[in-house]
């Protein structure tokens, strides 16, 4: 394969759209969440996955299931949960059965906070996709992500 190579091409330029669509995302979203509700696109993220934790066999999340769920390194999202442990809408405790493990809960605070901010992230969600399809380039891809959600 050389630099020419049209499939390589293809895919380099495939690879910008799908980018270019993530980060006209993320900032329209940033964007409605701060203005909204002073929270990030990542501590939202943060507050989503941890809330849908349960009691059940395997229902909390251990600090890398997490950072993997948020899409962040591990000290990333150790310093992310402490900053919103900080502002009482997460609070950390020790694993009822393994001492050596902490787990992470939603506050009720970060629980209301979420509930409020849930509208405004789907509602900038849209928009930006409404948007981005716009874009010749990118509506395949639009299409793409909106056949994802509307199928499950």
């Amino acid at each position: 394969m050389t630099a020419k190579d049209p499939a390589l091409t293809a895919l380099a330029q495939g690879w910008c759209s799908l980018s270019l669509l993530h980060d006209k995302i993320e900032a329209h979203i940033e964007r409605a969440l701060q203005e909204g509700h002073d929270l990030s696109v990542r501590e939202y993220s943060l507050l989503d996955v941890l809330s849908r934790q349960h009691d059940g066999v395997g229902g909390h999340l251990q600090m890398k299931q997490v950072a993997d769920a948020v899409v962040l390194s591990q000290s990333a999202t150790t310093r992310l949960v402490t900053r919103l442990e900080n502002r009482g809408l997460l609070e950390r405790y020790l694993c009822p059965t393994d001492r050596r493990g902490i787990y992470t809960n939603v506050t009720p605070a970060g629980v209301r906070l979420l509930a409020e901010a849930r509208p405004t992230n789907d509602a900038a969600l849209h928009e930006a996709l409404g948007e981005a399809a716009a874009n010749p380039e990118l509506t395949p891809l639009v299409d793409a992500v909106k056949s994802l959600y509307t199928s499950a």
